[in-house]
């Protein structure tokens, strides 16, 4: 084997090893995102329900962390991590992008509404937020997602 094979070969063997990690990468800081809007969904959802004390400003609060976490979230499914990671992602965000994307959009409008403003003032206003933001994280949920065992 030549020189100039042996190190192209051995600049493929590390290219395909280091690919692997940032996959995993990405697996795992989707997975932290999609935790951070889930505590957060769970705070507003909780207030919404009753079941904790109506705080207008930690509702706002948790919305707020629900945008962040949702920014730059479907860049975190290049191609090759549809699987490993125990990724509940579904094979249809890397047939359908456009899609994907659409929907995780209009999740971000969502968000950038019900952050724009002042924190809800009671709990009805509340409950608006919380069903248009979670329509859309069911939409995404449905359609996006494989839910493991």
């Amino acid at each position: 084997m030549t020189k100039n094979l042996k190190l192209f070969a051995a600049a493929s063997f590390l290219a395909v090893i280091s690919s692997g990690p940032a996959f995993a990468d990405a697996i795992s800081d989707r997975q932290e995102k999609m935790k951070a809007v889930g505590k957060s969904m769970g705070i507003v959802g909780k207030m919404a329900k009753g079941e904790t004390d109506f705080d207008g400003e930690a509702a706002l609060a948790a919305f707020v962390a629900m945008k962040e976490a949702a920014d730059g979230f479907e860049e975190l499914f290049p191609e090759g991590s549809e699987t490993g990671g125990d990724t509940e992602a579904s094979p249809k965000i890397f047939s359908d992008r456009e899609g994907f994307e659409k929907t995780h959009a209009d999740f971000e409008a969502d968000l950038e509404t019900v952050t724009s403003g002042e924190a809800p003032a009671d709990v009805a206003a509340l409950r608006a937020s919380v069903g248009m933001v979670g329509e859309n994280c069911g939409t995404c949920h449905k359609a996006y997602r494989v839910k493991k065992n």
